[in-house]
């Protein structure tokens, strides 16, 4: 029930997600390339119950697991992925619908991409609020309503998670 609508500003990136909605049986799933005539998500405006932000970020989260990463990070490079974090987080607010939710993700562990990033948002977005996720039964770190989870608390790659709701 329901629709699922996937979209990246890179189309190399969301190729592989046809086969892999076909290998899971998702046949909800809607892919939406980026066009250079109109907005690809023009008439999704206002209409969607949740909308998920896998934000381009630095990887930070992933340094235990590939340390060499950290040394490849050219000097502008957290400037350059908080840009387009802002970006993502702008295409994205216009689509949440009046009580609809917005997930902010990065693999990041950097409280700029995080908490600072959500926190400008929030500053910006007036019509949104943090929804919190204590009820997550996630292990990590809760970093006010959002959830940081960290290489030492979760033996997994480190990852950040907010909620954010739209006012109805």
């Amino acid at each position: 029930k329901g629709q699922i609508y996937a979209y990246d500003v890179d189309s190399r990136r969301i190729a592989p997600l046809k086969e892999r909605a076909d290998r899971a049986g998702a046949h909800n799933v809607q892919i939406r390339t980026p066009m250079r005539t109109r907005d690809a998500l023009a008439d999704l405006r206002g209409r969607m119950d949740l909308v998920l932000v896998d934000a381009p970020c630095t990887g930070s989260g992933t340094w235990r697991r590939n340390p060499d990463s950290k040394w490849r990070l050219r000097p502008n490079a957290l400037a350059v992925r908080l840009k387009e974090q802002r970006e993502a987080l702008a295409l994205a607010a216009p689509l949440v619908k009046p009580g609809g939710r917005l997930i902010y993700v990065t693999c990041s562990v950097l409280p700029d991409e995080n908490e600072e990033q959500v926190g400008a948002f929030l500053a910006s977005y007036v019509g949104f609020k943090g929804v919190g996720l204590h009820d997550a039964n996630i292990p990590g770190h809760r970093r006010g309503l959002a959830l940081q989870m960290t290489p030492l608390a979760t033996g997994c790659d480190g990852f950040f998670v907010a909620a954010m709701e739209q006012a109805a």
